[in-house]
Order: C-alpha cells, then structure tokens, then sequence
C-alpha cells in the first residue's frame, strides 16, 4: 500500500481483502485493515462473506459434478445473503 494517510476507504479495504486473508500483509497494513474494521460493519460483513465464500469454494471437490451449482452452495449463499 502506498498511501499517506493511516485510514483505509471501504474501497481499499474491499480490494485487499484476499491479501488480508492471506497473511501477505505487512504488519503495519494489517493494523491499518483491521483499524477500519473497527468502525466499518460493512467492510466486516464483507469480509465476512468472503471467508464464507472461500470455505465453500474449497467444499466444491466434496460434492458431485454435474455442470451446476451445487444446491448445498446455493442454500447457504443464500442464508447467507438473508443474514
């Protein structure tokens, strides 16, 4: 990150969320993310919805192929979506 000031937009956030996740964060920028995270309930909800999106993705191996989606992934996108 090369910005000057110690406050990330939710735009920034947004666009570092796979870095953040991956541990591929300087100490400093994860402080400054986390920072946002603090006073942003949609930057935490978005993160959120990240996480989750990731974890399905890697239960994609453990359900048959068939050219669709599977309905276990569409249930919880979409109790995901309701919460």
């Amino acid at each position: 990150m090369d910005r000057d000031s110690a406050d990330l937009t939710c735009q920034e956030v947004a666009e570092l969320v796979t870095e953040y996740l991956s541990h591929a964060m300087t100490a400093e920028d994860r402080a400054r993310f986390e920072q946002h995270l603090l006073d942003c309930l949609s930057c935490i909800a978005y993160l959120d919805q990240m996480k989750a999106t990731i974890e399905l993705i890697g239960r994609l191996g453990d359900e048959p192929s068939g050219g669709e989606p599977p309905k276990t992934l569409i249930a919880r996108l979409r109790r995901r979506a309701k919460s």
